[in-house]
């Protein structure tokens, strides 16, 4: 009788447990091209994933030597809202813009400091 009790127990788990809707999600585009100095790709997925992103190197052979970068991703969220993100990254940072992300107040827009 316990072990009834035990099994219909674990069963009722199992059944209540949430579905990973993207445990299934496949990738149906991915381009890559990659060089020495540059690169650019894209990934899609059938959950509604989409990335994109190309990037570069900057002023070659020199201290300020670095790598820039664009692109932008979106994702259907728990909403099912689909939510989009286009970003640059370089010399200034990371610096992420999205319709549903916060904005700095203007006066804190071009805020810097230094540490020394």
């Amino acid at each position: 009788m316990k072990f009834l009790v035990v099994f219909v127990a674990l069963f009722a788990l199992a059944v209540a447990s949430p579905v990973n809707p993207d445990a299934d999600a496949v990738v149906l585009r991915q381009d890559a091209d990659v060089g020495p100095v540059s690169f650019k790709y894209a990934v899609e997925t059938s959950n509604g994933i989409k990335e994109e992103s190309e990037g570069h190197l900057e002023n070659e052979g020199t201290e300020e030597e670095g790598i820039a970068v664009r692109g932008s991703y979106s994702f259907v969220a728990d909403d099912g809202v689909t939510y989009t993100v286009t970003y640059t990254a370089g010399k200034d940072g990371y610096q992420p813009q999205g319709a549903h992300l916060p904005v700095a107040p203007r006066s804190l827009r071009n805020f810097s400091f230094k540490i020394n």
